[in-house]
């Protein structure tokens, strides 16, 4: 699934929760979906409004539902590595969740590389593995398979600064301003 994909799909089941007739629950499928849908976009206080919102039979009915904030909640926590073992805790979601879940998986793992990349001037390859939820030959693959990443010594990589994107220009104003609060700043 793409990016405007997903786009679209949230921007369904967001309807689709709006129009319940009557606030009526809907079926976990469609809170299931929204939730992975959320994380998909690293849109965690969506998700966490998400979860209160759905009513508790719900959430006691349903694993797979549970299966996905258990992931949530674990992102929530910033810990890369919980991440990748809780979205390998379940093997089967249901078809219109596995679609979701795959790419979660992968948009966590460039997350993942992203921040390695703006983190770190070296890393082991143990310490990789487990921030990508890969064993340590996968992780020396997907570090060989970075642009500008060196591996030494088939244990400790270093991974290239990514470019940070070209901010918008400065007009001349905005120029002049930040030259004059420097200076006012070094003459106090």
């Amino acid at each position: 699934m793409t990016v405007e994909d997903m786009k679209v799909l949230e921007s369904d089941l967001e309807r689709q929760e709006l129009e319940a007739a009557g606030g009526a629950p809907l079926p976990a499928s469609v809170y299931t979906q929204l939730l992975a849908v959320y994380l998909y976009h690293n849109d965690l206080c969506n998700a966490k409004m998400l979860w209160k919102r759905i009513p508790d039979s719900a959430k006691l009915a349903d694993e797979e539902l549970n299966a996905v904030w258990r992931i949530g909640q674990r992102m929530w926590q910033r810990d890369l590595y919980l991440v990748h073992v809780a979205l390998a805790q379940t093997d089967s979601w249901s078809e219109p969740v596995a679609l979701i879940m795959d790419a979660l998986k992968g948009q966590v793992r460039s997350r993942a590389l992203e921040l390695i990349g703006s983190a770190y001037s070296s890393i082991t390859v143990e310490s990789l593995a487990r921030l990508l939820g890969e064993t340590p030959a996968q992780a020396l693959a997907s570090a060989a398979s970075q642009p500008g990443w060196q591996i030494v010594d088939s244990n400790m990589i270093l991974p290239k600064k990514p470019v940070p994107p070209p901010g918008p220009p400065l007009t001349s104003e905005d120029q002049l301003d930040k030259l004059t609060e420097f200076v006012s700043f070094l003459e106090n």
